[in-house]
């Protein structure tokens, strides 16, 4: 580890999508999802994480019916500014979708 040598923050490195993502993992408790291949990979992009989409590098579709989701929908989920699906059908998600 060297110290602020950390590049999470830093968007060349690892886009805020991505960190958006990782954020939905973690409050969608995606530790017991059906499926999460790939899921915070460390090397692997965000756009080859089960049920993410990308065109051109952004987030255009989220698709995890069915998947063991549960928890709460927060608006990190926003940050996807792109994000045209959203789907997570037959999940145990609450909250509502929201609108910034």
């Amino acid at each position: 580890y060297l110290p602020c040598f950390d590049l999470v923050n830093d968007t060349r490195f690892c886009p805020p999508e991505r960190n958006a993502l990782k954020d939905f993992y973690i409050s969608a408790k995606g530790g017991e999802w059906t499926e999460s291949k790939l899921w915070l990979d460390p090397v692997i992009s965000h756009c080859n994480w089960t049920g993410v989409t990308c065109e051109v590098g952004n987030v255009t579709k989220l698709e995890l019916p069915n998947n063991g989701l549960s928890g709460k929908l927060t608006k990190d989920i926003s940050k996807l500014t792109l994000l045209e699906v959203l789907d997570l059908s037959d999940n145990d998600i609450k909250g509502e979708i929201p609108s910034e």
